[in-house]
C-alpha cells in the first residue's frame, strides 16, 4: 500500500469526488497548481495551516504513482 494512502482520501460528495487531502476539500490538483504555479511549501503551508508538509508531499507521491499507472497502462 503507498504511503500516502492515509492522506490521500476521495469521499463522492466532495469535490467531485476528486482525491483530497484528509477529508478536507483541498485537493491534490490544488496543491500540484499551486507547486506549478511556483509556490514554495512553506508558502503553501503560510496560506493553508492546515496543511502539513507531509500532505504536499502525498499528493506529489499520489500524482507520480497516478503518472506511472497511466503510462503502465497505455504501454
Amino acid at each position: 500500500m503507498a504511503e500516502y494512502s492515509y492522506i490521500i482520501t476521495q469521499e463522492p460528495g466532495k469535490r467531485g469526488g476528486r482525491p483530497c487531502i484528509r477529508g478536507m476539500r483541498i485537493a491534490v490538483a490544488d496543491i500540484l497548481g499551486w507547486l506549478a504555479a511556483g509556490m514554495s511549501h512553506a508558502e503553501i503551508l503560510s496560506d493553508y495551516p492546515e496543511l502539513t508538509e507531509k500532505d504536499i508531499r502525498a499528493a506529489l507521491a499520489y500524482a507520480a504513482d497516478r503518472e506511472r499507472r497511466i503510462m503502465t497502462a497505455s504501454a
